[in-house]
Order: C-alpha cells, then structure tokens, then sequence
C-alpha cells in the first residue's frame, strides 16, 4: 500500500480499514508510525501534559468459574486460598489509600458462583455510606455479563441498579482480545466479544464512563488486533453526542509467569518493546474517536513507557499501590506519586493528575 497517502488518511482523523491498519502494521517503518501517532496524540490532547493517578485495586474475591488460561489469580470456591474480602479489609485499604492522596477505588475479581448482584449492590452502598466521596470504578463487561444470566436481567437493569447503588465509572475489563477465535482457546467461559461489546454499548446509553482494554501478545494475530481495534472505534461511533463513552484505551502485554497458556499450551508472551510501541502508534491511528491512550507502566516498565508518551499515549495511569491480578503472572513494575511523576518529566511531559474520567484534578 502507499503508505504515504494512509499517514495523509491518518492525520485527516479519517477511519481506516482493517486492511490499511494490517497493512501500516507489517510495512511502516517504527519511526514514522511514531512520529504519526504522535502528531495525532496533540489533535486530541494539545500541549505537553501527561495523566496519571491515584487509585487502589481491590479484589473482590479471588473465586472465579471462568478459569481463564491467562490468570493465575483465580481460585476454584473450595481452594484454602479463596477469599471474599471483608468490609474491614476495605476499611483498612481504604484508609491507606486515602492517607496517600487517592479518592479512587478500583473493584475487581472473580466471577464468584456464590455472589449475586445483591452482593454488589449491597457492597457498593457500604462503602459510599462510609466514604461519600469515593469514587468506584468497578466491575466489567463479563461481571455484568455473569450477573444478567444469574439473576435473568437484562443488562441495562443490572447497570443501573449498580449505578444507583454507587457505581462511578466502568473498565474495560475482560476485552482480551476481541476475537471469539481467540476467546474460545484462552477464555472459553467468559463472556463472548459480542457481549463484551454489548455491556458497552448500554454503559455508553446510561452515560458511564468507561476504559476499553487489549490483552495481546499470546495466541493472537495482527489481524485479530486489528479486529479489535476497528470492534472498539465502531462503538464508539455509536455513542449519543455528549455521552463519555470510551474515554481512554489501554493495551498490555500478556504476562506469561507460571499460567495455564505457559505450562500447558507452552504459549509464551510475544511482547517486546518495540512491538509495543508499534502498538500504541497503530492504537492512536486506529482509534480515531477515542481521546486518551494510557501505556500499560505496570507491565511494560519505565523506557517503554516513556516512548510510548512520543508515540501517540498521553497517560502512565496508576501508581497502583495495589494490584495483584498480573502480578500473579510475572508484572513487578511498581512506581510511587514522586517517581511517576518524575518519569513523565524525564519523557519531556508535564504531569498532571486526573481522575478517572480524565478531568484533572
């Protein structure tokens, strides 16, 4: 292809096609992707600034039906492990988070068999009655998925019965890799790309907030990343003038420590930096409608990160002072609030904290 009259397709904010964004993929050389993403970057986001923010990831419960092949984390409901975390846990978590500066908290975990929406609904107005001012960010597609077949509701129900209950803002969590080809192999029982897209697409109508994600790096290939990206770009489209929709993208790295895909499969992780940065450009390009684009530090590390600040990403995320789901799998890139920041500026940004629907704050 011309690859010439794609970066002039690119720059014009125009949608390309799975074909053109394969193609830019295999052929274009890393620098120019990097320099076209970059100038993309500065038509959503004008000036130097680069996100960050304090937040806590808190599990649930580590109990979880989907055994995905990619998750160390999940336990089966009679392991001496499994766990439902307690109200003082949160507490105790809470207060931590809360004496470093965070009003954020981030609920994740396992689809647990034994837990039911009136557990979450419970949970969440538990919390918001002892700290009003938190902010929940909580959840995924395949929790709510799991949740409308339990209780037989539709998924706008389920949405907005964990809004009323305190819900703030909803991840992208679950996305993988959109590609039910690639679903069936890595997580058979967990929801399809179709219902992923579908949760969207109501979170979107009740106005959430929402993250979409891409794990990759496993079993997928540059097509199906593709796939994923357009699959994202197109609900977006969809969204009613004024509503959040998507507010951010975020891709990372499988990590492949000790998982089912490593040790049965013997599928190890593709990623490498350059590969990376690749991807972030080509998100940048790809994501045309899509404002922010966070580079995964917790998984890729301090370099990376910071070319992926040159190469079309605007944001580092958290400073994550807990995370314990791709920690499981090999991750141990922790920074604090001083060293974050620090990094932003040694990428030639200024760091700016925001929160979760990307307003500084």
């Amino acid at each position: 292809m011309d690859l010439e009259k794609l970066y002039k397709k690119a720059l014009d904010l125009t949608p390309l096609t799975a074909e053109e964004g394969t193609a830019l993929y295999h052929e274009a050389p890393l620098e120019e992707l990097m320099f076209i993403a970059d100038n993309i970057r500065q038509m959503h986001v004008p000036g130097n600034n680069a996100g960050w923010i304090i937040d806590r990831n808190v599990n649930i419960t580590n109990v979880c039906f989907s055994q995905c092949k990619f998750c160390n984390f999940c336990r089966t409901k009679d392991s001496p492990d499994a766990y439902v975390t307690s109200i003082g846990d949160y507490i105790k978590k809470i207060d931590e988070l809360i004496a470093l500066g965070g009003d954020q908290l981030l609920l994740q975990g396992g689809m647990n068999p034994d837990l039911g929406l009136e557990f979450y609904t419970g949970l969440f107005r538990k919390i918001k009655e002892l700290y009003p001012a938190l902010k929940l960010h909580a959840l995924g597609p395949p929790e709510v998925v799991y949740l409308a077949k339990k209780e037989k509701l539709p998924y706008s129900e389920i949405l907005g019965r964990l809004i009323a209950a305190g819900l703030n803002s909803f991840p992208g969590a679950g996305a993988e890799i959109l590609s039910d080809r690639v679903r069936k192999i890595v997580s058979p029982a967990k929801a399809t790309a179709g219902e992923w897209l579908d949760v969207m697409r109501e979170a979107h109508r009740l106005n959430l907030a929402t993250s979409a994600t891409m794990m990759y790096g496993h079993l997928e290939t540059v097509a199906e990343r593709i796939e994923h990206l357009i699959r994202i770009r197109e609900l977006q489209a969809e969204k009613q003038e004024g509503n959040y929709g998507f507010v951010t993208f975020i891709p990372w790295p499988f990590q492949d420590k000790g998982t089912v895909l490593s040790k049965k499969h013997g599928i190890k992780s593709t990623y490498n930096g350059p590969d990376y940065i690749r991807l972030i450009a080509i998100s940048r390009i790809m994501l045309n409608n899509i404002t922010n684009l966070q580079a995964s530090l917790l998984t890729v590390g301090k370099e990376v990160a910071m070319l992926s600040l040159n190469s079309g990403a605007n944001d580092l995320g958290s400073i994550m002072i807990e995370e314990n789901v791709v920690s499981a799998a090999g991750s141990n890139n922790r920074f604090n609030v001083d060293e974050i920041q620090d990094i932003i500026r040694e990428a030639g940004f200024n760091p700016v904290r925001r929160n979760q629907k990307y307003e500084p704050v």
